[in-house]
């Protein structure tokens, strides 16, 4: 006989079995996280306004930046976006210090490297100054869309980074406002290696309106680059100062989105890959040449602008920099010389007195003989008359007869 508690169990177990079965599927699944990621916006297809500015077509028989790497330092790069497909490398997290950096939600990154590299294989018209160079993605700023900033740490390890791992440019997507002697040691390694440091002269919004000076743009031998638009005026949150070298497109720049589409964006750091991209195609048509050198050819190279602190020396010429030719302070011939004079002594200033004595007596000596010359032909001289011409004597010719006349008045009387 079954005890209470068997009968209770039972019971239980009957009213399970009679229960509907549910599905899994009918089950509500917890809510999927929010992408808040960066997304791609509706843009133009027409070909964007910076590949006219700086006649990038044109730059493609010399170069397209092959061989070349160039690290970016920003929010990481979207290394499956289609236009940058087999150009992005894995890169490093200088924030965490480990990992790659080939992802990007904020989408800093991703647009910077696609006015660098981007592939232009969908059609749309952006294509990047220098599509076969490779990008070294390197995360310096935490990548969540709010608005992060880069601390100097992370910027420090950043560089030292890409300077150990085989960069030929850097550029600095995401300044400081403030300097840190760690980052300027990185940065003066870097220069020390060959690498041209190229970085954004950053915002005045993001430094309250203030212009005060970025950093590493501020730094020596770091190209700093301020942001101008489709008219060559300058953007109205572009700093100036001794800092800003060139100007480049940063002014609604159609380029690359995390993800599979395009954006516009304004600001330094898009202007700054566009300087970044021509140092790349510099690098890799003019290779002999010295990291100062080819700053310097790019700020020789420059297309002029109006005259101003926020313009430096003009706007980035691609096509300029590869074919102006610079010759290296080592190859220049010197001015001839001429050698210093000996310092007169007493017994040269007595010669010297001497000579010009001799030579005044001289003179005087000539000089009267040519006087008393000229004064005895003046008295040897008289004024004369010609001769007068002989005249010859006229013959006396005989009268008429007598007779004759005398007949002539014998008949007038009759």
């Amino acid at each position: 006989m079954l005890s209470t508690s068997h009968r209770l169990l039972g019971a239980v177990l009957a009213a399970l079995v009679t229960l509907p079965v549910v599905p899994v599927s009918a089950v509500p699944a917890a809510a999927a996280p929010v992408d808040r990621c960066a997304r791609p916006e509706d843009v133009p297809a027409e070909a964007p306004w910076p590949r006219s500015m700086l006649a990038l077509d044109a730059v493609r028989p010399f170069t397209r930046g092959g061989g070349t790497t160039v690290a970016l330092l920003s929010t990481g790069v979207h290394a499956a976006h289609p236009q940058l497909h087999g150009r992005v490398l894995p890169g490093f997290d200088a924030v965490s210090g480990r990992g790659p950096a080939d992802t990007d939600c904020t989408g800093t990154g991703t647009q910077v490297a696609g006015v660098i590299a981007a592939q232009g294989s969908t059609g749309n018209g952006v294509v990047g100054v220098a599509p076969d160079t490779r990008i070294q993605p390197v995360r310096v700023v935490p990548d969540i869309p709010f608005g992060a900033v880069a601390q100097p740490a992370a910027l420090t390890r950043g560089i030292t980074w890409a300077t150990d791992n085989g960069a030929d440019v850097i550029v600095v997507a995401t300044p400081l406002h403030t300097g840190d002697a760690s980052l300027s040691r990185a940065v003066a390694a870097a220069v020390a290696r060959g690498i041209v440091v190229v970085a954004a002269a950053g915002d005045l919004e993001a430094s309250g309106g203030r212009a005060v000076p970025s950093f590493p743009a501020a730094y020596p031998d770091v190209l700093g680059v301020g942001a101008i638009g489709p008219d060559g005026g300058i953007w109205k949150n572009s700093p100036g100062g001794d800092f800003v070298d060139l100007v480049a497109p940063g002014v609604a720049v159609p380029t690359l989105q995390r993800g599979t589409g395009l954006v516009q964006v304004d600001g330094t750091a898009v202007a700054a890959g566009f300087v970044a991209g021509t140092v790349a195609l510099a690098r890799a048509k003019r290779g002999n040449l010295l990291t100062s050198e080819i700053t310097q050819t790019l700020i020789a190279a420059a297309s002029p602008t109006p005259a101003g602190p926020q313009y430096g020396a003009g706007v980035v010429n691609p096509y300029a920099a590869l074919t102006a030719q610079v010759v290296a302070p080592s190859h220049r011939a010197l001015p001839a010389v001429q050698p210093a004079s000996p310092p007169e002594t007493a017994a040269e200033r007595r010669r010297r007195d001497l000579a010009l004595l001799g030579a005044g007596l001289v003179l005087i000596l000539v000089v009267g003989v040519l006087l008393a010359t000229a004064a005895l032909r003046r008295r040897s001289w008289r004024p004369g008359l010609a001769a007068p011409l002989p005249r010859p004597e006229e013959p006396v010719e005989p009268g008429p007869p007598v007779m004759l006349l005398d007949d002539l008045a014998d008949s007038r009387q009759s």
